[in-house]
């Protein structure tokens, strides 16, 4: 727990139409189309996004066939870039692509058989966090921050602010006193728009239709600060104004820098790769020790040696919020969570093409049935087992 009297801290968010999150959207929109009909593909997809091109690059090995320039263009153009204008779209964009088969090197140590355990699909160290701010089990920060872009394309695609571009981001700062939020100190949000809008009407408008219906009042005062594309202009937005990677945001897909991060991203890869399989669970374990009452903070750190299927290591930290011994935390949850891939991916059911909607406004804190890392059904066992 933080002891400061009082302190700020801040998280970010960008839309879907972000370069990076477009390329994330479409590594993420191939492996759902291989797992829709191939379960057990695999799949390590990255792309690049760039003016009026994209590049699709990676280790695939799957019994089936997808198209996936088709692929690519229909996440281009559900996102929004539907005009060429804009200097990249769905339908006038390169598309590149680039894919061998996963190493054989490395599958022998993750394929499952009679006589070997699956094992992990590399090296690594995988974090999940939750905390007790609110219901989602969210730092708050991030969790506004991710609401805000939501925001921002709702209003976009529904026609209420018809003049915004698919391109945008959020921040926010909440003021903390003891590790308790207290208010919002400042928001920061930008989008693109088309030509001869003013600044003046941005501003009002995005306060009124993107900010207000998101941030609750009572964590708003005078004192709140309100900055909206405070360069006057956003015309050039999207791939056309920067080149998007794949995994180039995974701070905004995690915990908005609470917590650690281990370092490898999520989108487009299978969940025999523990970067994803793995976080996902620790967020999982993390999210319920807090909802069980164990303690008000939860980071929980798993690492892996490739081709091994059991951890190397588990540690559980609760930053001094615990209300029993740490120790008595982690045998429960020792006891009660099999973190190994094959385990982890048959209890999480994450053989299932649900993974393009993970690829914007975060992995973690969201109300959806597919997103089954997010459910509280351990919490009875953890209280059990650990005393409570």
């Amino acid at each position: 727990m933080n002891t400061k009297e009082k302190y700020l801290f801040t998280s970010e968010s960008v839309t879907e139409g972000h370069p990076d999150k477009v390329s994330d959207r479409i590594s993420d929109s191939v492996l759902d189309a291989i797992l829709k009909v191939d379960p057990n593909g695999r799949v390590a997809c990255e792309t690049l996004v760039t003016t009026g091109m994209v590049l699709i690059a990676g280790e695939i090995t799957t019994k089936t066939y997808v198209d996936i320039p088709k692929i690519a263009r229909a996440a281009i153009k559900d996102i929004g870039y539907d005009d060429p204008s804009q200097g990249f779209d769905y339908k006038t964009c390169a598309v590149i692509t680039t894919i061998d088969e996963q190493s054989s090197d490395i599958s022998q140590g993750v394929d499952d058989s009679d006589d070997h355990e699956q094992g992990a699909g590399d090296q690594g160290l995988m974090f999940g966090y939750a905390c007790a701010e609110c219901e989602e089990y969210m730092p708050l920060p991030i969790l506004y921050a991710h609401k805000l872009t939501k925001r921002l394309a709702d209003v976009r695609k529904q026609g209420v602010l018809d003049y915004l571009g698919p391109d945008g981001k959020s921040q926010v700062t909440v003021e903390y006193s003891f590790g308790v939020p207290k208010r919002v100190e400042a928001i920061v949000v930008a989008s693109q728009h088309k030509a001869g809008i003013t600044h003046e009407q941005i501003k009002a408008d995005l306060i009124e239709h993107v900010i207000r219906p998101v941030v609750p009042a009572d964590m708003i005062d005078e004192q709140t600060k309100f900055h909206v594309n405070e360069t006057g202009s956003f015309v050039l937005g999207g791939p056309h104004a920067d080149c998007g990677l794949t995994g180039r945001k995974i701070i905004v897909d995690t915990y908005g820098g609470n917590g650690s991060h281990g370092g490898g991203a999520f989108s487009g890869k299978d969940p025999s790769k523990v970067d994803r399989s793995a976080s996902y669970a620790a967020r999982w374990i993390a999210k319920n020790v807090v909802a069980a009452g164990l303690a008000d903070q939860c980071e929980v750190q798993v690492a892996y040696a490739i081709g091994v299927a059991k951890p190397v290591s588990l540690n559980i930290l609760t930053y001094g919020t615990n209300k029993v011994d740490d120790a008595l935390i982690e045998k429960a949850v020792l006891k009660n969570f099999d973190l190994r891939p094959k385990a982890i991916i048959e209890r999480l059911q994450l053989k299932r093409p649900i993974y393009a909607k993970t690829s914007a406004y975060g992995h973690f804190g969201r109300n959806d049935p597919d997103f089954t890392w997010e459910k509280l059904d351990m919490v009875d066992v953890l209280k059990r087992d650990a005393g409570l």
